[in-house]
């Protein structure tokens, strides 16, 4: 059996992956806006990423439990993913619904990447438990951060309506290069025949519920953010810091996590805590969101609301997801992310238009189902259970 990518790898792949998500997250929309594009237009395009993840995920993911190799799909998509970018600027000068199609397909190269390292990554785990999920995972939050700090000088440096699509298509494949170096992850059982697929258990469905509506619960504060702190002030530099701190903090949660007892590693000791602290801090920015000194610590919660939540989610699928399902179970668990941040997002959006800050409080409830089904997974029992 060949032997599995190392922890320099993988964390390679995700610093390089990450890299890219952090320069497209903030800078393709105003690249979109550069092109000169109606906003409806600008919306309806930001929106059929996300669509399409959800749509897309699942599916591909489950394609590992029944042969494809993890490396294969990072190496095809991260190809694909620089071929769309590479064509967008010449679809956009032909009109904007070929541009369209090229985000589509863009979304559907891109959506198996991060669940496709994170299978790789627990499988490692798996198989060396001197290996730790959140140290290898820091990577990315740490290209993350550096791209988001130093994406707007570089493409300032750059100049021109080309720049954030060529430096995606560099980027992806930088990704391309780094998975066809590593070396394939195999010894993993699948589903004999596409036959008898495992089911998920409860115990799995319940944190997976948990997961996604805490980090559904993150859609106010990433939408409309950083648009209410400057209408109440704030100077737009703080603005960027406040962000960086946020990731700071999830950082220094990665870091430490492997130091911590056994007990805090658990999938719903993890999910409670990132649970609790969302119905803290969607309070706190209700209540005192608007004045800088209180939004530090608030932001600091990131690293439990985010960070916590994510390692609850991953620990979760380690230990519950039944060989055979593995794939199927990463893919479900960004699919129903994606699809309850979807909404919670839509919902925030008439709440702010209507409310302001009342945007905020409405996450709290989110964030409250997310702990009672993390509660509940607790004395929920199948015949994979097992702690991580």
């Amino acid at each position: 059996m060949p032997r599995p990518s190392g922890p320099a790898r993988l964390s390679l792949l995700y610093a390089v992956v990450f890299t890219e998500i952090g320069i497209a997250m903030p800078f393709m929309p105003l690249w979109l806006d550069a092109l000169g594009l109606d906003a409806a237009v600008i919306g309806v395009l930001l929106a059929l990423p996300i669509a399409t993840r959800i749509a897309a995920t699942a599916p591909l993911m489950s394609l590992l439990d029944r042969g494809l190799g993890p490396r294969r799909m990072i190496l095809a998509g991260s190809l694909a993913l620089s071929l769309t970018y590479a064509l967008m600027p010449g679809a956009a000068g032909i009109g904007w619904p070929l541009l369209a199609l090229l985000i589509v397909l863009n979304a559907v190269a891109g959506s198996p990447l991060v669940p496709c390292i994170d299978y790789l990554t627990l499988a490692a785990v798996r198989q060396d438990n001197r290996l730790a999920y959140s140290r290898i995972r820091m990577a990315g939050s740490i290209a993350f951060l550096l791209a988001n700090l130093a994406g707007g000088f570089l493409l300032s440096a750059l100049g021109g309506r080309l720049a954030v699509p060529l430096l995606l298509t560099g980027l992806a494949l930088g990704a391309a290069l780094v998975a066809w170096r590593s070396q394939a992850m195999t010894g993993l059982k699948q589903a004999e025949d596409g036959t008898g697929r495992p089911k998920l258990p409860r115990k799995l469905w319940l944190c997976i519920g948990a997961a996604a509506s805490i980090q559904a619960s993150h859609g106010a504060i990433y939408g409309f953010g950083s648009i209410y702190w400057t209408s109440q002030g704030i100077p737009a530099a703080w603005v960027g810091s406040l962000w960086a701190v946020g990731v700071l903090s999830e950082i220094v949660l990665l870091a430490v996590m492997p130091a911590l007892p056994a007990a805090w590693r658990r999938p719903v000791r993890l999910l409670s805590l990132g649970a609790a602290a969302a119905i803290l801090r969607a309070v706190g920015m209700f209540l005192i969101g608007d004045r800088l000194a209180a939004l530090v610590p608030l932001q600091a919660l990131h690293g439990l609301t985010f960070g916590a939540t994510q390692l609850g989610a991953m620990a979760a699928v380690s230990a519950y997801a039944p060989d055979g399902a593995r794939g199927r179970a990463q893919g479900t668990l960004s699919a129903v992310n994606a699809s309850i941040s979807v909404v919670a997002t839509l919902v925030s959006g008439l709440a702010y238009r209507a409310g302001g800050p009342l945007a905020f409080l409405l996450m709290a409830p989110l964030a409250g189902v997310g702990l009672g089904l993390a509660l509940a997974s607790r004395g929920a029992t199948s015949e994979t259970d097992r702690q991580p």
